[in-house]
């Protein structure tokens, strides 16, 4: 027979358990397996990087114990300092000119424009193509006697440019290369960016009298600032690390006019066999890079998404 419990108000009773339930099923096997893969794969290499990095360890020869001696080394290393100033250029540059393209098509193919789904499919191609395969087609077109690029100024009355053989223009010549290849992820990323715009403010700046500048300063910039600095934060991050196309072009030449710390890197742990150091080295730019992205992403919370201001 069961009995009746009187509860008295304001008494919290806990309930019973049902007899016959299922006990509650451990979250610890599901969360154990990717503990271990992320532990083994991103954290332990780190980890050991670090290690040999303090460390003075080469290919084939004993290892002893440096301390901090590798990363006082890099402090004057005028090599590593060189390449340290080629990174931030190469990275300004072949983040900014994306970024004013990828934004100028965008606003190309948010128009009605004729054909524009079969125009963005030939825009995007660029971005299928494996780095490698993009280096030796740019190669070719840069050969200062059969490339394709000499010809093109000819026919406008320019001379034959060195290219990638100039310590002056290869930097601004492998630029050219990751902005073919990476404008039109900038262009996507604003495209989104322009499609979530509602028409209301643009219907009140026309009745306003606002002109086609006025329209893009007032309303458009400020909608799509946040899109902006997510193309942003990923150019960043991936012009930082780019190696592929730099190495399959230049190999950090002519000399090391084009060498990034990726490639000085490269070099020091594969070519030179000097694990201790290239390890300190990739220690400083791992550094760099969460540095930088940390910046980017504080800039990134501080873009709101504010309501258009009056002003058009």
């Amino acid at each position: 027979m069961a009995t009746i419990v009187e509860q008295q108000p304001g008494e919290i009773k806990e309930a019973a358990p049902v007899q016959g339930a299922r006990p509650r099923s451990s979250y610890w096997p599901f969360v154990v397996p990717a503990v271990a893969v992320v532990g083994s794969v991103i954290v332990f290499p780190w980890v050991f990087t670090v290690w040999m990095s303090l460390h003075e360890w080469t290919v084939g020869g004993a290892r002893r114990f440096a301390g901090l001696s590798n990363y006082a080394r890099l402090v004057s290393d005028e090599r590593f300092l060189t390449s340290v100033i080629h990174t931030f250029i190469y990275t300004f540059l072949a983040v900014v000119l994306p970024l004013i393209l990828g934004t100028l098509a965008a606003l190309v193919f948010n128009s009605r424009l004729p054909l524009r789904g079969i125009l963005r499919g030939l825009f995007i191609m660029p971005m299928m193509a494996t780095p490698v395969a993009i280096a030796l087609v740019w190669t070719m077109m840069f050969h200062p006697q059969l490339g394709v690029l000499n010809y093109l100024l000819s026919l406008i009355g320019i001379g034959p440019q060195a290219w990638v053989f100039n310590p002056s223009t290869v930097i601004p010549s492998l630029v050219l290369v990751e902005t073919w290849q990476w404008t039109p992820l900038v262009m996507l990323i604003v495209l989104g960016g322009l499609a979530a715009i509602p028409s209301e403010p643009y219907e009140s700046a026309a009745i306003d009298g606002a002109s086609a500048v006025q329209r893009f300063r007032y309303i458009t910039l400020p909608m799509i600032a946040p899109f902006l600095m997510v193309a942003v934060i990923i150019r960043t991050i991936d012009a930082l690390k780019s190696f592929d196309i730099i190495y399959a072009i230049t190999q950090g030449g002519p000399g090391t006019a084009s060498e990034t710390i990726n490639l000085y890197l490269y070099s020091v742990a594969f070519a030179y066999y000097d694990v201790g150091y290239g390890s300190a080295i990739a220690v400083v730019f791992f550094a760099i890079v969460i540095a930088l992205s940390l910046l980017m992403l504080h800039l990134r919370q501080r873009t709101k998404w504010t309501d258009v201001q009056g002003g058009a």
